[in-house]
């Protein structure tokens, strides 16, 4: 009857009875007591809550130091970082946490040095797909390279918080994908802008599943006129294990028929599908787009509605030219192959530490990271 006349669940009176219950068993003579409810708001961590760009920054601090024949510690590449970016105001132990979260941890030499490396996974993953696209480029393979990605965009989103990393903002939200390439831009009639279900504070990348992916992903396939390298990342939606799937040595033809008993289209010459090394968004040029299509949703979003920020963004993206997209592939291929030159210098910088290393020794703790690091 209670749950009835207040309008909630039986739950939530069972709860609140038992909650006095107990209040009174400790406080007989005060009676019940209840604590309101409220609202549960998650902090957000500005010190180490960076974003994918800045990420990179870091990442590619530390690279420095060893393209210069030095060794890094977290307060080393914090002071770097500070200099690139003046607005941080972390602490050694906050960049050794994000230093943490790009997988690096500290490595024993066996003369009981320790040195910042980077997990071996992700170094092989780069390093694979610096090979490919330089092997590409090398073999003057005339294919389109298609860059493809996904981002959001808050109903909030103005000039003011263009560059704030906005995961808990308020607001609804959008999400776009899309793909393009620097020989024609976006691909004709495949862009995909759809609203969150769920609140702001949830990870847009939850909203993306493999099954919204895959019906794009095979329209985007069929928009194609030509052969093309696909340039993709890791996403969990990216990759969805199916039954029966052709491997890596099966022949050209198992591929080709598989395909067409699944109802993909192709074409006779074959389009490669390269990944992204994780946590290397700098190699991917529609990131570049996307922040020129996020400044001018800003520059002109003054409803903050989500309806108007959703027109907004297909405006914007129809504004992307065929010129704006070779610029940000022109840019994005010049650090692929200066970065593909660094891979061989640092590797021979590396290999004498590595050769030393304990593989049964490594620090996942800021408190190991002094001066004695230091050669």
């Amino acid at each position: 009857m209670t749950a009835e006349a207040c309008g909630v669940s039986v739950g939530t009176v069972k709860r609140i009875t038992s909650e006095g219950a107990k209040s009174t068993t400790a406080e007989p003579v005060a009676g019940p007591s209840f604590t309101s409810p409220r609202k549960s708001y998650k902090r957000i961590k500005y010190a180490t809550d960076i974003d994918d760009f800045d990420a990179e920054i870091v990442r590619r601090t530390v690279h420095e130091f060893y393209d210069k024949g030095q060794f890094p510690t977290s307060q080393k590449v914090l002071t770097a970082y500070q200099q690139k970016v003046n607005s941080y105001k972390g602490s050694r132990i906050s960049m050794w946490r994000i230093l943490k979260s790009l997988h690096f941890k500290y490595k024993k030499c066996d003369d009981g040095r320790r040195f910042l490396m980077e997990r071996n996974n992700i170094v092989a993953m780069r390093v694979k797909f610096l090979r490919k696209m330089h092997d590409l480029r090398q073999n003057n393979d005339t294919r389109p390279v298609v860059y493809l990605d996904e981002t959001w965009v808050n109903q909030n989103h103005s000039c003011g918080t263009i560059w704030q990393n906005s995961e808990n903002s308020e607001g609804g939200r959008i999400i776009i994908c899309h793909a393009g390439s620097s020989a024609f831009g976006f691909v004709k009639e495949e862009k995909l802008i759809f609203r969150c279900k769920s609140g702001a504070n949830i990870d847009y990348h939850t909203q993306m599943n493999s099954t919204i992916f895959k019906k794009w992903f095979i329209e985007m396939m069929q928009n194609l006129k030509e052969p093309c390298v696909i340039v993709m990342d890791n996403c969990p939606y990216h990759s969805v294990q199916v039954q029966n799937y052709p491997k890596s040595n099966d022949n050209k033809a198992t591929f080709q028929i598989w395909l067409k008993e699944n109802g993909v289209e192709f074409n006779s010459f074959e389009t490669l599908i390269i990944r992204l090394p994780s946590y290397h968004c700098q190699y991917n040029p529609i990131e570049l787009i996307w922040a020129q299509v996020k400044g001018e949703i800003a520059n002109k979003n003054n409803s903050f509605k989500i309806t108007d920020v959703e027109d907004l963004a297909n405006i914007a993206i129809e504004n992307v030219t065929v010129d704006n997209w070779k610029r940000c592939v022109d840019h994005c291929e010049r650090l692929q192959n200066e970065d593909y030159i660094k891979e061989g210098f640092r590797d021979q910088i590396l290999k004498p530490i590595i050769l030393t290393i304990n593989p049964e020794d490594s620090s996942e703790s800021e408190d190991d990271d002094d001066e004695s690091l230091q050669l």
